[in-house]
């Protein structure tokens, strides 16, 4: 499937880590918010509805922790070699914000920087589907860790869309996280195997260790405040999926985009799909552990 009409999707992806790349078309419209106590990222500052940048040209999500944030280097200089980024005197500033999950124990601390970036990079550009599973930056990601790290099971990355209108509205989430992943009825998904009775949150679970990334991409036509709303629907449809989500070991960020080839749409009909196709993206990917 594609994520929304214009935006690519590559990835690449190692034995145990990886990095996802989402590419905006020219005059993309982003926005964001985190919600979770320990995030790992890169030019988020920049997606605050207040800031004066508006555009976004790429989104980069990597496992390696806070060292795979270097992996936006190469997102960077693949794009302004073709002429993409934010007119300064000095030439065009590629606009990437990028976010990381925490898979250097699973990885054994390999860990992504900029040629892996670059390559996803390229992937994105070649147009192809928008592929679930154990890939790019779900690789090594693992969920259920709240009743201690060693009762964890398969994370991944999963991938949604809706329609909203004539706009496509799409959601892709690397899923890292604290909690449970669990269907519409609150019962697991992926959850920890610890035995009943387990208590939660013992003292070997280590902040920042966690964390549920999520790019929201649609082609309605939003401005940055409304992005930002998108991006808050999106975090309910984190804890729609995530049972318990937002925690202070997560890193809990959304990204919203708009392109705005399709025209129009209603915020609030936009609003409401961001909520299902996050929620059903965060349950697909612990659906797909092929390859693990």
């Amino acid at each position: 499937m594609i994520l929304a009409p214009g935006f690519g999707v590559g990835h690449w992806t190692g034995a145990a880590t990886g990095v996802s790349v989402v590419l905006c078309p020219a005059g993309t419209v982003g926005s964001g918010e985190i919600r979770g106590g320990a995030p790992a990222t890169r030019e988020t500052a920049l997606l605050d509805p207040t800031r004066t940048i508006e555009c976004v040209d790429a989104v980069v999500l990597s496992g390696g922790s806070a060292f795979g944030l270097a992996t936006a280097d190469g997102v960077m200089e693949w794009l302004v070699e073709h002429d993409r980024g934010f007119p300064t005197r000095g030439g065009r500033v590629p606009i990437v914000p990028g976010a990381a999950i925490y898979d250097l124990v699973a990885s054994g601390n390999e860990v992504v920087g900029a040629a892996e970036g670059r390559a996803a990079a390229e992937e994105a550009a070649r147009g192809g589907p928008a592929i679930s599973g154990a890939v790019g930056a779900g690789r090594g990601a693992t969920v259920g860790k709240w009743r201690g790290p060693d009762h964890a099971t398969p994370g991944g990355l999963g991938v949604a869309t809706a329609s909203v209108g004539e706009a496509t509205i799409g959601a892709l989430a690397v899923v890292n996280a604290v909690g449970d992943v669990v269907d519409g009825a609150g019962d697991p998904l992926a959850a920890s195997t610890a035995p009943d009775g387990t208590p939660p949150f013992p003292d070997d679970l280590f902040t920042g260790e966690a964390t549920t990334l999520v790019v929201i991409a649609t082609d309605a036509s939003l401005t940055k405040p409304e992005c930002h709303l998108v991006a808050q629907s999106g975090h309910v449809g984190i804890a729609h999926a995530i049972h318990p989500s937002h925690t202070r070991h997560d890193g809990d960020l959304v990204v919203a985009l708009a392109s705005g080839t399709a025209g129009d749409a209603h915020l609030d009909r936009l609003r409401v799909s961001a909520v299902d196709v996050v929620a059903e993206a965060v349950r697909t990917a612990v659906r797909h552990h092929d390859g693990r």
